[in-house]
């Protein structure tokens, strides 16, 4: 299969219209070529194309910075002499002066098909700032590594923010370019927007479901996606970051890990299969014991869990990360009811709310955990309408 940015460096007549313009380039370390050239230097490499600035999303252009809240500053590319701006820094929006660098901005980010990952913001910011100024928007389309499947809340009125662009849910099943064209409808911007779209992408089948596993190398999108298999787990995983449980940051598992030294996760994961065995399919559970080198915990053994979704463990689409989550917050609810749980700190620039509801756009999710009278299927009821009206509304925007 081919990714948009090869697509577009091998066919002439795709970049035919970019002659002339101010071309700017929004990347990250994965945004690479099949034989791994950053974009930024097989863009460079074109004589027709003329590049005027590059931007960086969260964690920056290379990626460098670790956690979230960690900004990145703009500095001048010291190979090709232009400007790169930050939009995870003084600004999480273009500016004016930002927009007055280019005419056409080129996208080519590897998302995670999670609502939480800032680049789905960032990329409803760009939008919204070249319609202001009359723009141009390309995504060079990238897989959505884990698939067409929808699952979790949509986000609710008001609880917009960088990690809630709108009302998706937490498991959107669209590639950055389909998230584009729902973006510009729903916001009835006026944006010259296209999509250099992928070739041969099969998200339904084996043995990658959304990533072509043994096909293209996985480069990390950001510091903690270190493979495939986190960013199945992500859509439950990510809500970790706002309790007190680790998320494995600080081991080589991060993400795909939760646990902390005051838990038994042996415990936790049979009360799990007590509450809720039908949402536990599609992955093994594995109780471990890790240290974290930074971050939560640090220094500390903490008793774990391990969410396994590589080789014959893993059923595509029995595999429920977010409620598989839902149900661990819950377990640990049930056997310690008085137990930390849910952080309170700000939150990706949100003050005054507790991180779990900003992560999952509206307190729903942490109310059911919180009432012991809740069952599971109260929470399925909650959220299965809304995965159906996604589903339905998300159809008139795929490309493939």
């Amino acid at each position: 299969m081919r990714f948009g940015i090869d697509r577009l460096l091998a066919d002439p007549a795709l970049r035919a219209p970019l002659e002339g313009r101010r071309v700017a380039l929004l990347a990250h370390p994965a945004s690479v070529t099949t034989n791994l050239t950053h974009s930024l230097d097989a863009l460079a490499a074109c004589p027709e194309i003329r590049l005027s600035a590059a931007f960086g999303p969260q964690h920056g252009l290379r990626g460098d910075k670790q956690d979230n809240m960690i900004e990145s500053p703009d500095f001048v590319d010291p190979v090709h002499g232009i400007p790169v701006f930050s939009l995870y820094g003084e600004v999480r929006a273009p500016t004016e002066a930002m927009l007055d660098a280019f005419d056409v901005l080129l996208v080519d980010l590897q998302d995670l098909g999670c609502r939480i990952y800032t680049f789905v913001t960032t990329l409803r910011y760009v939008l919204e700032g070249a319609a202001r100024r009359g723009k141009s928007v390309w995504v060079l389309d990238r897989p959505n590594p884990i698939g067409r499947p929808v699952e979790g809340l949509r986000l609710r009125p008001g609880w917009e923010s960088f990690v809630g662009a709108g009302p998706l849910p937490m498991r959107h099943g669209l590639t950055l370019g389909e998230l584009g064209g729902w973006f510009a409808k729903t916001l009835r911007l006026d944006v010259d927007y296209r999509v250099i779209g992928l070739e041969g992408w099969t998200p339904d089948s084996a043995p990658g479901f959304g990533w072509p596993l043994g096909e293209r190398a996985w480069i990390n999108p950001s510091p903690n996606a270190p493979n495939v298999f986190m960013a199945r787990a992500y859509p439950g995983t990510v809500m970790l970051e706002g309790t007190t449980l680790s998320e494995g940051r600080g081991t080589t598992r991060p993400l795909e890990l939760f646990g902390a030294p005051d838990i038994d996760a042996r415990a936790v994961i049979a009360e799990m299969r007590r509450l809720a065995p039908q949402w536990l399919g599609g992955c093994g559970l594995r109780d471990c014991w890790f240290e974290p080198t930074f971050h939560k915990h640090v220094g500390k053994l903490a008793s774990g869990v391990q969410i396994v979704t590589e080789g014959p463990l893993y059923d595509h689409a029995a595999f429920r990360p977010w409620r598989l989550m839902a149900l661990a917050f819950k377990a640990v609810r049930g056997l310690m009811p008085g137990y930390d749980l849910w952080r309170d700190f700000p939150y990706e620039y949100e003050s005054g709310k507790l991180p779990i509801d900003v992560i999952n756009g509206s307190p729903l999710l942490r109310e059911w955990v919180d009432d012991p009278a809740a069952a599971p299927a109260d929470l399925d009821a909650l959220t299965a309408p809304d995965e159906e009206a996604w589903a339905d509304e998300r159809r008139a925007f795929l490309l493939y």
